[in-house]
């Protein structure tokens, strides 16, 4: 079962104008429910239950229980499309999934031992995380809550990819099928780049002749 219930209402009132009529009042947002044998489903669902779900970060990693006039799907968040400047969610895209059918979707990349890593602790290098999240394939029982990787032995100048995740079992990573050009890099361990005095004297010069020319 889901931990998450998403509580929805359809919609007859289509097109822009109604969606801008709808976030204006507040109260709900217009969202979208798509995929398996059904027909794409225009709703709405209830703002301040969507609002405090998200905060969770498991939430875009979950099988949700959406409920649309009573009538219960299983589904996950496959995009939200956000305000550009406010902190507002304008469209949120739901997809339908199957228990005995095999879904795409993104869930979290975690970095562990970062406190432990040979190249930041014993090299003076610094974490460059190159990717938040990582688009899997797999059933739904076997969707995982994130992905973890452990860079604790990790020294300057490594570099991991998609390829160096260790998956659970049931996962795939889409990309990797289509060859070693879509193995894109997750993060790498780079030397930490050090200021100068001279640098910082530039930097203070700079300053000064910007505040002269005001």
């Amino acid at each position: 079962m889901s931990d998450f219930t998403i509580n929805a209402s359809a919609r007859n009132d289509l097109g822009k104008g109604a969606s801008r009529r709808l976030r204006r009042a507040n109260e709900r947002v217009p969202a979208i429910v798509y995929g398996g044998e059904k027909e794409p489903q225009p709703i709405s669902v209830e703002k301040a239950a969507f609002y405090k779900a998200i905060e969770e970060e498991v939430f875009f990693s979950s099988i949700l229980n959406l409920v649309i006039d009573g009538k219960s799907e299983q589904v996950v968040v496959r995009d939200l499309q956000r305000h550009p400047f406010k902190p507002l969610i304008t469209h949120v895209d739901f997809l339908r999934v199957a228990a005995n059918q095999v879904f795409t979707t993104r869930v979290p990349l975690h970095i562990a031992g970062e406190e432990a890593c040979v190249g930041i602790k014993d090299q003076d290098g610094e974490l460059h995380q190159l990717a938040s999240e990582v688009e899997i394939s797999c059933l739904p029982k076997d969707l995982p809550d994130y992905l973890e990787i452990d860079i604790s032995a990790l020294e300057v100048g490594a570099i991991k990819h998609l390829s160096d995740l260790s998956l659970p079992a049931g996962v795939t990573i889409p990309a990797l099928a289509l060859g070693e050009d879509h193995d894109g890099p997750v993060l790498s361990i780079v030397k930490a780049k050090v200021r100068s005095a001279g640098d910082d004297a530039e930097g203070a010069e700079g300053g000064e002749e910007g505040e002269q020319g005001e």
